[in-house]
């Protein structure tokens, strides 16, 4: 049996079209401006928590390329595009990307009218909230002392001795990190980010919270770029500032055996300025910064002793003075 098919319809290229493809406007100076700024955030906060730029591109999904030119405020332009919606729309481009849920009108609020306030009343103002809402009392935030500061500052050896003279436990919130998880932090990194590490980090600080009253606590390094974390340690706890000079810290990480976060780089020392000029701001939320430099364990413990003023314990008043130095 034959089967006849129908005749085949002759095949019609299409003609190219004379329509011309769009063209990007190019950027207004306004723009360009927003796209500087913008990459001097990024690098900001890519030093605070000492990334490079490959490792940020790795954990980010996208070309080192492209971190580079973001950085030199050669992003994308839809970046510019998506902020001129939100300013359309009136909210900061910020709360239009945001994905958690939506803020209450309270909140939106009050953080309309903190914003409008100049720098040192914003700062009354949150002592005003911590005196009146924060949980621990004054004399059990005073004993829960914790040490913030960039590793090879003397955290550790300075906490270990604190805690001993107040009797008290001395906790490193990084081996409570690898104790909870099961894993080295470098691995946590390695396999899961920066994203499971600071959520690991914060699960840690709220545990050691719950167990103790008292205690020294030794942060990690960079705890203070989460500000979540952030807060929850100046409202539970009286920080102090362990800071050495540069060539300190490097000596002292050196001595560890351990160059992370300035792991395969060729320039390590200015890699470690660069994170710690970027961190200052962050750990000068501290009350007190105590620099351990060209001094003994024993003379810093001594000269911590005498600036925390613990309640009780006959060494005085809240200091007025944000450093304690020689």
């Amino acid at each position: 049996m034959h089967v006849i098919h129908p005749p085949m319809k002759p095949v019609q290229s299409k003609a190219p079209s004379s329509k011309p493809l769009p063209v990007k406007p190019p950027l207004s100076g306004e723009g360009t401006a927003y796209l500087r700024r913008l990459g001097e955030r990024v690098r900001m906060l890519r030093n605070q928590r000492g990334m490079s730029r490959k490792v940020l591109a790795k954990q980010a999904k996208v070309s080192e390329r492209y971190i580079a030119q973001l950085e030199s405020g050669l992003g994308n332009c839809s970046i510019v595009l998506l902020r001129r919606i939100a300013r359309a729309i009136g909210l900061p481009v910020t709360q239009l990307v945001h994905d958690g849920a939506e803020p209450t009108l309270d909140l939106v609020l009050l953080t309309q009218f903190l914003e409008r306030l100049p720098a040192p009343a914003l700062a009354e103002a949150r002592e005003m909230l911590l005196q009146k809402f924060s949980e621990p009392s004054e004399d059990t935030r005073r004993r829960r002392i914790a040490l913030i500061g960039l590793r090879g500052g003397g955290k550790s050896t300075l906490g270990a001795l604190l805690a001993q003279r107040l009797d008290v436990p001395f906790i490193e919130l990084d081996r409570e990190i690898e104790r909870r998880s099961g894993a080295a932090l470098s691995e946590i990194f390695d396999m899961f980010g920066q994203e499971t590490f600071r959520r690991a980090e914060r699960e840690a600080l709220d545990e050691v919270l719950r167990r103790h009253k008292h205690f020294v606590l030794a942060a990690g390094g960079s705890i203070v770029t989460e500000p979540g974390t952030l807060e929850i340690l100046l409202s539970s706890c009286f920080t102090v500032w362990v800071r050495a000079e540069p060539r300190d810290h490097m000596q002292r990480v050196m001595a560890q055996g351990d160059m992370r976060p300035m792991a395969n780089s060729g320039r390590a020392m200015e890699d470690l300025i660069s994170i710690l000029k970027s961190r200052e701001p962050l750990y000068a939320r501290a009350e007190v910064t105590l620099i351990t430099s060209d001094k003994s364990p024993e003379q810093n413990v001594n000269e911590l002793l005498q600036t925390i003023a613990l309640p009780g314990q006959g060494i005085g008043t809240r200091p007025q003075t944000k450093q304690a130095t020689d």
